[in-house]
């Protein structure tokens, strides 16, 4: 397929790599600034800092950001981020600042934006920051902030200094009624006071996901745009911003006219990727002018060539056995994610798909020829089609791709009555826009995809993967747990893509938001290379009886991919995880004797044994693990695409889900990885010809007995980079033998070890074994006639 982004204007400076630093009040821009030296050394040309404008005091990541017209106190206000800037630029580095246009914290205490909403109503000169909708209950937003209902909790409020106060609390009065008595103070708002379990069906503002207490944001609206980016827009013209990461742009109304927008605003100065995350063969828009995703992408790419197709089947297998799950309770992953997302889409989503329900009643009404729809029916249709969106959601164009007429006959056949299910095709008609383009029709429109990639997040990433648990490093953001592994040829494939087509893309291998740290997947991923030896780790731990199948299995496989028992990081994560699958308990319907049965096995077994050291078996896969993640981390570093590191991966980094990833940054010392990384990073920053835009990727492909276990490529002519994949696969196969690699012409340095040198040519046959004699990957470099 042909791409037409080589027509597009030349791109800001790329990065040749980013580091990802967790900023917080614990590591403040001070404590970065202090982090440069270092992180200059290792070679990256960029810092990326998580979001630095006011937040939620005390917020650990500031995602819930309060106010966009300041940078956030807590880490040292503006001038130190100046500070920062300019430390890192005397280092030769810039920085890259994530942004979050999405959503602000739903606190009225800190978020002075909805503040003067709440006093002052949808007149208020912040009136069109939000997506409230006010005339959906009796013209006051429901704030779902009380621990109980209001009788309980009356006698808590209190009104002091002029405002209301519950606690910690506090809320805005509208003017002229301070003086009232209680009753009728609270009714004379332009908000309602609720139990937080009304949220659930009764909320009527667009919140991040379910989070009820991240309020969603209208950029699409000019002014709201301007007046929530002039901040980071003058630090973009200062210089001060090089590059932005834009989280949860799907979340928008209008991704592609925000992103337009915002390369307008900063003309054209800054590298800028996306937080989309690409489903199964989908694309990124060509039309979106950003550099890539951030890169999930191309985690899933990297895990999964590197992951044992057959092993991971098999383990599949064991799993169902194990579990004696059935294919619609957690034992297909198919079934599995369609379930968690009727779930969520009837149960957490309710409110959400009660505002879908509502806009697109209003359009029958208004449209003689679709009038006479039951709400029940046009709900049932608007659940039945969301569920049926293979990707997060749909754009402005291509929506046919999406709301298939596939999907739309399986969500007539929820309905009993065929007259009954027209509603769908009157929905997706709305939706697709041939029954009307009028205001609302796009409202409904935006809505939806909002809501579908909303319902996706919650039903995929945080109930279906915590269902679903064969193999864990699979069960990634952007990942497919029913296909854990990537062809080689398909891996080849879409490198060649992103060569051609994102050039200067975004790559990860673990970040603040990956479920367990790309050293954990990796030893995790070994097991698809011995199913067997998992069953006999396995049936050795059945002496510390668990709660429950799936959660032994869950459980021990967590353990083992950290390598060490900690039940102080271990157990938080196993909680979370029963939590996040919904099925025994959860975060808003808790069972304390499951959960303390939950807390007791973990604090008995997988927080207390050395699994990995527990047999010889299991000692054995060490150096299998550090070859799978040393292939990984070489693969990501060099592939196409801007690698980024995540803080403390430059060396074996074990963590797991948040807040476990989240803890403050603290330099360590160097080990094996750190050299491969160094080596990586000092390529790519002293020839950026090779790997950035304008760079070519060619696959190399090794003859002989074991060629299956060799990954290989070149970049652009000059770096060739080889590792080895499935490691005990191939010792258990009789190792390299005679398979041989042919090197492009010319001599080759080893850049890793900085001695060796090899001849390339066809007539020039390397053998496979010499290559890897010291270590499992090899990253060489053409030396200069």
């Amino acid at each position: 397929m042909t791409s037409n982004r080589s027509a597009r204007p030349s791109s800001p400076a790329v990065p040749t790599a980013t580091y990802r630093l967790q900023l917080q009040p614990a590591f403040p821009f001070a404590a970065a600034e202090r982090a440069v030296p270092h992180l200059a050394g290792l070679g990256v040309s960029h810092l990326h800092l998580s979001p630095v404008l006011e937040a939620v005091p005390g917020s650990l990541h500031g995602y819930d950001v309060t106010d966009h017209r300041s940078v956030r106190a807590e880490l040292g206000g503006e001038a130190g981020l100046r500070a920062l800037a300019a430390t890192a630029r005397a280092h030769g580095l810039g920085l890259v600042v994530d942004l979050v246009p999405n959503h602000m914290a739903a606190s009225p205490r800190h978020n002075h934006a909805l503040r003067e909403v709440l006093r002052h109503g949808p007149d208020s000169p912040y009136g069109r920051w939000f997506d409230i909708e006010w005339d959906a209950g009796d013209g006051r937003v429901l704030l779902p902030v009380l621990p109980a209902r209001l009788p309980e909790v009356r006698d808590r409020l209190r009104v002091e200094d002029g405002v209301l106060r519950l606690d910690e609390q506090e809320f805005p009065l509208r003017e002229g009624t301070e003086g009232l008595p209680l009753d009728a103070l609270l009714d004379a708002q332009w908000y309602r006071l609720g139990w937080w379990r009304l949220a659930r069906t009764e909320l009527d503002y667009r919140r991040f996901f379910t989070v009820s207490d991240l309020i969603g944001v209208r950029v699409e609206d000019p002014e709201v745009f301007a007046g929530s980016h002039a901040k980071i827009l003058e630090l973009v013209a200062d210089g001060v911003i090089e590059g932005l990461r834009i989280d949860h742009p799907d979340g928008l109304a209008d991704p592609q006219g925000y992103l337009e927008r915002l390369a307008a605003a900063t003309g054209g100065r800054c590298w800028t990727v996306v937080e989309k995350i690409l489903t199964g063969d989908e694309t990124l828009p060509d039309d979106w002018p950003v550099a890539g995703t951030t890169g999930y992408d191309a985690l899933r790419l990297v895990d999964g060539v590197l992951t044992d197709a057959a092993g991971a089947d098999e383990l599949a297998s064991l799993y169902r056995e194990f579990t004696g799950r059935s294919a619609d309770r957690g034992g297909d992953w198919e079934a599995t994610a369609l379930r968690a997302a009727y779930e969520v889409v009837r149960h957490d989503l309710a409110a959400e798909t009660a505002a879908l329900t509502r806009a697109a009643v209003r359009l029958c009404a208004a449209d003689p020829a679709l009038r006479d729809h039951a709400p029940w029916a046009l709900r049932t249709a608007i659940e039945e089609l969301l569920v049926r969106v293979p990707v997060y959601r749909p754009y402005r164009t291509g929506a046919e791709r999406v709301l298939t007429a596939e999907a739309a006959r399986g969500a007539r056949a929820a309905f009993a009555v065929p007259e009954e299910a027209a509603a769908v095709d009157t929905v997706r008609g709305l939706l697709l826009g041939t029954l009307g383009d009028s205001p609302g029709h796009r409202a409904l429109r935006a809505r939806f995809a909002q809501t579908s990639s909303a319902l996706r997040a919650k039903s995929t990433e945080d109930t279906a993967f915590y269902r679903y648990a064969p193999l864990l490093s699979a069960n990634e953001v952007g990942g497919d747990p029913g296909r854990p592994a990537v062809a080689v040829a398909e891996f080849h494939a879409a490198c060649a893509r992103l060569a051609r087509d994102w050039p200067a893309t975004g790559t990860v291998l673990t970040t603040h938001d990956t479920k367990r740290s790309a050293d954990v997947r990796a030893a995790i991923a070994v097991l698809a290379q011995c199913p067997e030896v998992w069953a006999g780790l396995l049936s050795e731990t059945a002496s510390v009886p668990a709660p429950d199948p799936h959660l032994a299995w869950t459980a021990w496989q967590t353990a083992f991919g950290f390598g060490a028992p900690d039940p102080e990081r271990i157990g938080p994560a196993v909680l979370k995880a029963v939590r996040e699958e919904g099925l025994r308990t959860s975060w808003t319907e808790q069972d304390p004797a499951y959960e303390r049965a939950v807390a007791d096995f973990v604090a008995a077994g997988p927080g207390r044994v050395p699994l990995r050291a527990a047999s010889e078996a299991a000692f054995a896969l060490e150096p299998h693990v550090r070859a799978q993640a040393d292939g990984a981390a070489l693969v990501q570093l060099t592939m196409p695409g801007v690698p980024e590191l995540y803080q403390n991966t430059e060396r074996e980094y074990r963590a797991l889900v948040d807040p476990d990833n989240r803890a403050p940054f603290a330099p360590g010392p160097d080990d094996g990885r750190t050299t491969l990384v160094r080596a990586a990073l000092r390529l790519r920053r002293e020839r950026p010809e090779v790997f950035g835009p304008g760079s070519t990727y060619e696959p190399l492909t090794a003859g002989g007995p074991a060629a299956a276990h060799c990954l290989a490529f070149a970049r652009s002519g000059e770096v060739v980079t080889a590792v080895t994949r499935l490691s005990l696969r191939l010792a258990e196969a009789g190792g390299w033998r005679d398979t041989e690699l042919v090197l492009p012409d010319g001599r080759w340095a080893d850049v890793l070890d900085g001695v060796r040198e090899f001849t390339g040519g066809a007539a020039s046959e390397l053998k496979l074994a010499e290559l890897f004699a010291d270590r499992p990957v090899a990253l060489l470099a053409r030396i200069p006639d």
